[in-house]
């Protein structure tokens, strides 16, 4: 698929994803969705992958959903929303919930602003990395419309439900130092784009097997019963233990000892 709403690239093995109308403020029409969604199964089968960064051109992360352009076309909205069965995901959900789904850590660097299907697409990421003066909003309320986008699933696990309510309900735009102190966001950086790289090719230091397993572990365990959790973590060191990329992480951080104690302590 030719790509032309997104600004695709790969360099020391990270993927750097990048939506492209700056010109309307990155809003998602449906050729941005079909796109985001081409592009995410294409990254799901690169075995090479060690990360993602998804960002926005142009000073911002995205206005949301360009509801003039959706639905201009009544076709076009349809096959947005469409699903064969009510648990499935659609067009609008799987450009969320497909960045939980893939195997590698998805980093968001939000800039600008961020609002509505913006935010959602975001809540999907496994690391937020935000500019000082971006603002975010979960602004469908605002439109009369719920969250549909497969956000909710990322919300819940990051906010008191007092707190998902109240930002959903009101479509309040919120200012980077509120987003973090309420836990919506990972972290505020000055220059967001270059933290964000520098966390992804850390994470290229460990096994991507490992960070596979973590990040599946995590997803899928965090609301479940104690017994699924249990299983689940056993089940994955059993792989990990018999894979050969455990070998080759545990060698490369036991190359320098020292180096690496500093390491864990200076964080990131």
């Amino acid at each position: 698929m030719t790509y032309q709403l997104l600004n695709i690239s790969k360099r020391n093995g990270i993927a750097y994803v990048g939506l492209n109308r700056p010109e309307k403020y990155n809003a998602l029409n449906f050729k941005l969705f079909k796109e985001m969604d081409s592009c995410i199964k294409r990254l799901a089968k690169d075995k090479t992958l060690t990360a993602v960064i998804l960002y926005g051109e142009g000073g911002n992360f995205s206005s949301g959903l360009d509801v003039k352009s959706v639905m201009s076309s009544p076709i076009d909205a349809v096959k947005l929303l469409f699903k064969w069965l009510p648990g499935n995901a659609n067009l609008a959900q799987r450009v969320s919930i497909g960045w939980r789904r893939l195997p590698v850590p998805v980093i968001a660097v939000m800039e600008g602003i961020c609002y509505g299907g913006g935010m959602q697409i975001v809540l999907g990421a496994d690391i937020r990395i935000v500019a000082p003066e971006c603002k975010m909003s979960i602004m469908e309320a605002k439109w009369g419309l719920v969250p549909d986008m497969a956000g909710f699933v990322g919300l819940r696990e990051i906010l008191p439900k007092d707190q998902a309510l109240m930002l959903t309900m009101s479509a309040d735009i919120i200012s980077a130092q509120q987003a973090l102190e309420l836990n919506l966001i990972t972290s505020i950086e000055d220059e967001p784009m270059a933290a964000a790289t520098a966390l992804a090719t850390k994470l290229t230091q460990t096994s991507p097997d490992a960070n596979a397993a973590i990040k599946a572990s995590i997803n899928r365990s965090w609301s479940a019963s104690i017994r699924q959790l249990l299983s689940r973590e056993s089940w994955y060191q059993v792989r990990l233990l018999l894979g050969k990329n455990r070998v080759i992480a545990a060698k490369r951080q036991g190359k320098d000892p020292q180096k690496t104690y500093e390491n864990r302590q200076s964080g990131w």
